[in-house]
């Protein structure tokens, strides 16, 4: 079986807590919101204590259009990427060389080539090592990306790869749009950085791994493009967020992983460990009721949602990094990791320590 073998996570150093933040966007946005105190009880109401961001603060005003923006992506994307790498390596004592296949996500930037081949110009990847690069799954992209990853080491289990997750959401706001899903995310997004590295059961770090990966499940909800996404727009990724993303989570997710769960002859009172996606407060409320689980089941995606933001894709790899490092539950206990995201969509793994 497929195991978890070290993770790793990485910020940029720019940080401001959510008061700074919330000053920050009162001037900009003085001239144009009729009421400033509404925009900060939306910032508030995401319970976000602060963040990292990309740049320092004052350079954001200076960026003029999605292709300045982007090349300022490009060049904090690469460098977190190497930093969040280059820790997941010395973790599990391996070599860049030592590594079959990278899958990248992201959904806040644009590259080609894409950035986990950038990073193969600086650090001593094979020539030879497979790349998967994913955009367009947006949050659910930590989950997913996990996923093909096992899919691709089942069949390679004498191989090592790693999943690579880089989001600077900071990059993506639009100063002119004034609409509520728009200063929500400005309130709500942040930027960072996380690498798993998984083996194969013939690898030879899979006798002293983590948990293992048993299956995946992807589960598509048909005419929800509206829910979450991006509009594509002159000035770069405008958002898309529905006020329908929580009902989402609390009436559609239960049965797809109900279904999932019982195809191996499990139900949700047998998973122990629960990593989700910490995608805001409601949604982590409507998790926890549809699932019936304990008030506290999910608290550390509580915790990373307060002190770092919702990371998009890198976000639920920031919780197992905190999941593995903080919890050590007995052989044999299941964990679930999930995800959701645009399409409408979810992603669910299926863990055994």
């Amino acid at each position: 079986m497929t195991k978890i073998a070290a993770t790793a996570t990485g910020l940029p150093p720019h940080r401001y807590s959510q008061d700074e933040l919330i000053g920050a966007f009162r001037d900009l946005w003085s001239q144009r919101h009729y009421n400033l105190e509404r925009l900060e009880q939306f910032h508030r109401n995401v319970l976000v204590g602060g963040r990292k961001l990309a740049l320092p603060l004052e350079e954001y005003q200076t960026l003029q259009g999605f292709e300045d923006t982007n090349k300022a992506w490009t060049r904090v994307a690469l460098d977190l990427a190497e930093q969040v790498t280059t820790d997941l390596l010395a973790k599990a004592g391996l070599s860049a060389s030592d590594i079959h296949q990278i899958v990248f996500t992201t959904v806040t930037g644009l590259a080609v080539p894409s950035i986990e081949a950038r990073l193969m110009n600086r650090m001593p990847f094979s020539t030879a090592t497979k790349r998967m690069p994913l955009f367009g799954l947006g949050c659910l992209a930590g989950a997913a990306g996990a996923a093909r990853l096992f899919d691709y080491l089942e069949g390679h289990p004498e191989e090592a790869g790693i999943l690579l997750s880089v989001e600077l959401c900071s990059l993506t706001l639009q100063r002119e749009d004034m609409s509520v899903a728009n200063i929500i995310s400005s309130g709500l997004f942040g930027d960072g950085a996380a690498a798993v590295l998984m083996v194969g059961d013939k690898h030879p770090l899979a006798e002293t791994a983590g948990p293992s990966l048993l299956d995946s499940r992807s589960i598509f909800f048909p005419d929800s493009e509206r829910v979450m996404g991006w509009d594509m727009v002159d000035t770069g990724f405008k958002v898309v967020l529905s006020q329908d993303v929580a009902p989402f989570a609390r009436d559609n997710l239960r049965p797809g992983v109900m279904e999932f769960l019982r195809e191996h002859e499990l139900t949700i009172e047998d998973i122990g460990v629960w990593v989700a996606h910490p995608g805001g407060p409601k949604v982590i409320q409507a998790m926890t009721q549809s699932f019936g689980l304990p008030e506290d089941a999910l608290q550390l995606s509580y915790d990373s949602l307060q002190r770092v933001g919702n990371l998009s894709s890198a976000s639920v790899l920031f919780v197992l990094d905190e999941t593995l490092r903080t919890k050590t539950p007995e052989p044999g206990t299941y964990g679930m990791l999930t995800a959701m995201g645009p399409a409408f969509a979810a992603e669910a793994v299926l863990m055994r320590w």
